[in-house]
This record gives C-alpha cells, structure tokens and sequence, in this order.
C-alpha cells in the first residue's frame, strides 16, 4: 500500500473511534445549524475555509440556472448561475427539489425585472456567502467566453467568440457509454471504502478528454486506478482524477507531468486497468472511466485524511451539453480533437508548480 492510501487507510479506521465521533458531531454543529453549513476554521488564527462541501445540486437546478446565465449574458443585468444556485441553496438548505426550482425562477424574474437587486435579494441569507464559495469552487470558471474554431465553406479557419460552457464532457462525442451515481458506494480491495468519483462504462480505447483546461499533475501508474491522470484547473480550486486507463496505450501522446490541456483536449484512453501493485495489468473487471473531482480550499486539503470529493453524477449529465468530436490519427492508436478552442484561462495561465497528488479510486 503506497503512502497516499495508508492515509486514506488511517481515516477510515479513525472513523470508528469515539474521539472522531466527537469531533463530526462538533464540525457537524457548525457546519449545519438550520441545515445550512458554513466556512469553520482551519485552526491557525486567522486563516478560515471550508472543510466539507455536499454538492447535492440537480441536474434540473444546474439546466436551469444555466439557462438563465446564457440568456442574460448581454442583458442590462446579468445573472450568474452559481450565484442562482448558492442563492436557491441557501433558502432551501442545500435541497433542489422542485420547490428549490421554483425559488430560483422566482428570484431570477425578480432581478432580471428590475424589483430587487442581487444585494437587496441576499443580503438577509445569513448562509449565502457559504453556498457561494462552495459552489463556486465546484462550477467557478465553467461558464464564460472562449473562442471557438470555425471552418468556412472554402476550407478557411476562423474563430468566433461565444459565452457558455467551457467545460467539456469527460468522453469523446459518439462514444457509447453507460453510468448511474455510484457516489459513495463500498469498495473492498486493498482495504473497505467509499467510492469517491463517478464510473462510467464503454469500450476499451474510448477518447478521455480533458474537462477542463489545467495542469497535469500526476501521470503515471497507482496500484488503486491503474493507469491515472491528475489535472488541477488553472485558478487551483479543482483536482480531477481520471483512472483505470487503457493497458499499454493509456496517455495522449506528448502528455506529460507539467503539461498545460486545454478544455476538450485528448487526454488519454478508456480501459479496465488497476488494482494490481504490478504496473499494467487489467484486473478491473468492467471497462470503465472513473474520475473524480476534488474541491481544495486551502492546500493543506490536497493530501490528507479529510480531502473534499464530490458526487459529480448530476454534473456529468450536465456536461454531456458539450462535448468534443475527436479524430484518429492514421495509422496509430492516437485521437485527436477535430476542432480547437482558444479558452482565456490558458492563455494567461500561470507557471506551473508541482505538488503531490491525491487519487482515490
């Protein structure tokens, strides 16, 4: 067992202890007064950020707060879909059923109308700026403007500006797949845990593609997800995790530890690799993408025994709105994307730093 899984091993033993116990209860207290959490201290003086987010945002709340963003893109007042949803959550303690829908809507009319500001709605939600960072942190950087390569009847190549999703579906478009949420389900090998990412099964050599634009920052084998990628976004706050990785061909070509992907880029292949101490072996029985998303807040989340996963199922039905068509470069088993996108975010893009990397599977 390698040292990132020792740690995760020694969480899942703290758990049953009573001192552990105690300690959930109190973080409990203050995360979810009223049912609504908020930031808590990291325990240094003056330095507080979050220590727990549940992203239980719908599919429909996500469809639809983006509906609204789009449509008011160039209006006199623009809503923004995280702040509707952390808006929605706060009000609703973190619910979207179809009473939260309906709040949304409501509050959308509201200040699209002109009878309340966006301060005027919030300012009395004791829990909003709490939801707005959380969710933030999950969706912030998503939605935007990037150029979008265009090919002209005469074979020309423009781009054009647009505003939308930036972020891509994890699969390459017209790749069959299968996937339900199997968030926080057991697994037992190696040692009893939960499930912290999303599975999704197609077929062996299926393109990966890069949901959004960052840095690589594991590459290589784990006994756990087999062949893994680790990309960090580029303003820091997200880490996704992309396991289980076709066996001998299982990274595009040229990737490396360090390199900067755009949104929508080919970043390796789909396969059944993993839980093996031994490089390369398909001892995963279901062909499958696993990725996770982690939320880090402050950098000592990145590898520890209370790192942030979130159920990413609702999201990926969202992404499946945008997805990259690929083409195979002749003659080998490499794909390619067959449009390009210039996405701000990269081209100012910072150095990168190394750091270690987290990848449970």
């Amino acid at each position: 067992m390698d040292r990132e899984h020792r740690k995760a091993y020694a969480a899942w033993m703290k758990k049953g202890i009573l001192a552990e116990c105690v300690l959930l209860v109190a973080l409990a207290a203050v995360f979810y007064m009223t049912g609504r959490p908020q930031a808590v201290s990291a325990g240094a003086a003056g330095e507080d950020y979050i220590k727990w987010v549940d992203f239980d945002v719908s599919y429909e709340a996500l469809c639809q707060a983006y509906a609204w963003d789009v449509d008011t893109y160039e209006s006199q007042v623009h809503l923004g879909w995280v702040e509707l949803l952390a808006y929605t959550a706060a009000r609703t303690g973190g619910s979207f059923d179809r009473e939260a829908l309906e709040i949304l809507d409501r509050a959308a009319e509201s200040v699209s109308s002109g009878e309340k500001t966006w301060e005027e709605l919030t300012e009395d939600l004791k829990y909003y700026a709490y939801y707005r960072e959380a969710y933030g942190a999950v969706l912030d950087g998503m939605v935007g403007c990037y150029e979008r390569e265009k090919i002209n009847e005469d074979g020309s190549i423009t781009y054009e500006t647009v505003y939308g999703l930036k972020a891509y579906f994890p699969l390459a478009r017209g790749f069959d797949y299968t996937h339900y949420d199997d968030f926080g389900v057991s697994r037992s090998y190696g040692y009893k845990r939960q499930h912290l990412g999303h599975d999704m099964m197609g077929q062996t050599g299926t393109p990966i593609m890069a949901i959004e634009s960052g840095y690589v920052e594991a590459l290589g084998w784990n006994q756990y997800g087999g062949w893994r990628i680790g990309i960090r976004n580029l303003d820091g706050k997200r880490y996704y995790y992309y396991a289980h990785l076709r066996q001998n061909y299982p990274f595009a070509e040229h990737l490396e530890e360090g390199s900067l992907v755009t949104a929508g880029d080919v970043i390796g292949y789909m396969g059944h690799t993993g839980y093996s101490t031994k490089e390369n072996v398909n001892n995963i029985e279901v062909t499958h993408l696993h990725w996770g998303l982690q939320l880090i807040f402050d950098e000592s989340q990145k590898e520890c025994d209370n790192e942030i996963w979130i159920d990413v199922y609702a999201l990926t039905r969202f992404l499946a709105k945008h997805t990259q068509e690929t083409e195979k470069v002749e003659g080998t088993k490499e794909w390619v994307r067959s449009t390009q996108i210039r996405d701000p975010a990269v081209e100012n893009a910072p150095p990168f730093v190394p750091a270690p990397t987290a990848s449970p599977e």
